[in-house]
């Protein structure tokens, strides 16, 4: 079937089916195959593999994913967008376009129906104002899939992947490394949407991890201590975490400090996983102790 990557193609389709950007769903199309290929070989695609499509649009990464892959399951949430997949996708007997909000969607229960014991790829080109969301969905839920591949901003990529004591360390990146290993794999300009969106993009891959990079007694306690730790940089640890929404007893923050030799003054953005991983765990066994 023909591609439908390039300029001219896009404009042909959108004009025929009188379709309208919704800058709310924040809807940007690509149209360069050279940039499709390297997102389906970044995935590592074959016929063995089964995807998951989020925000297919009107089918171009769609096209290039279904000629490698086993089975693609495209979840559109624009429902005037079905037309236009329905023409664009309708030689590809191994796609299936379903009209849904992913954030809305039981997803353990949509891949077990779709790809029963297996463990699909997710690929997808994600709307900048719900890029977050989407992806924490898959992996604080704990979905049973293989590896993302996605096409976000490029300051979000460069957060997910930093390291401490780095401008763009915080909150995120804890949370995406805890569940991932994040690599980036190459920057996007905006020329090769349409329309052209205002900011740089970054494909980035995180690869799921069979357990997560370090061990926490308590979850919610971890994640809870990271955002507090970073709602206000510029304060110290001690501070942070005794006036945030935690809470917590200054002398016990002090206490556990001292106890891993950490400097009271710290600030979150110094700390690594494994060192917060150490602070949850103490604090937790003191909490219940009390």
């Amino acid at each position: 079937m023909e591609h439908i990557y390039n300029i001219n193609r896009t404009k042909e389709i959108v004009k025929e089916h009188g379709f309208k950007f919704s800058k709310s769903l924040g809807q940007n199309f690509l149209i360069d195959g050279n940039i499709l290929n390297k997102i389906v070989d970044g995935a590592g695609i074959t016929e063995n593999d089964n995807v998951l499509e989020v925000g297919p649009g009107i089918g171009s990464l769609t096209q290039f994913l279904a000629e490698r892959a086993k089975k693609v399951l495209a979840v559109e949430i624009d429902k005037s967008l079905l037309p236009i997949l329905e023409k664009t996708l309708g030689s590809y007997d191994n796609v299936q376009v379903i009209n849904k909000d992913i954030l809305e969607v039981d997803l353990n229960s949509l891949i077990e129906e779709h790809f029963p014991n297996k463990k699909p790829k997710v690929v997808a080109n994600l709307p900048y104002y719900v890029t977050t969301p989407i992806i924490m969905k898959f992996l604080e839920e704990k979905i049973n899939i293989e590896s993302l591949v996605v096409m976000i901003q490029k300051e979000v990529a460069d957060r997910m992947q930093a390291a401490p004591n780095t401008k763009d360390y915080g909150a995120l990146s804890i949370a995406v490394q805890y569940y991932c290993n994040p690599k980036i794999l190459f920057k996007v300009p905006p020329s090769v949407f349409v329309p052209q969106p205002k900011v740089e993009s970054t494909v980035i891959k995180l690869e799921v991890r069979e357990t997560p990079l370090v061990v926490v007694h308590d979850e919610r306690l971890f994640f809870n201590i990271i955002r507090d730790s970073f709602s206000k940089r510029r304060k110290t640890l001690l501070n942070a975490l005794s006036t945030g929404n935690l809470k917590l007893n200054k002398e016990l923050i002090r206490e556990t400090l001292n106890y891993y030799n950490i400097n009271e003054n710290i600030r979150g953005e110094a700390l690594s996983i494994e060192e917060f991983a150490q602070i949850c765990n103490y604090i937790k066994g003191n909490l219940i102790k009390s």
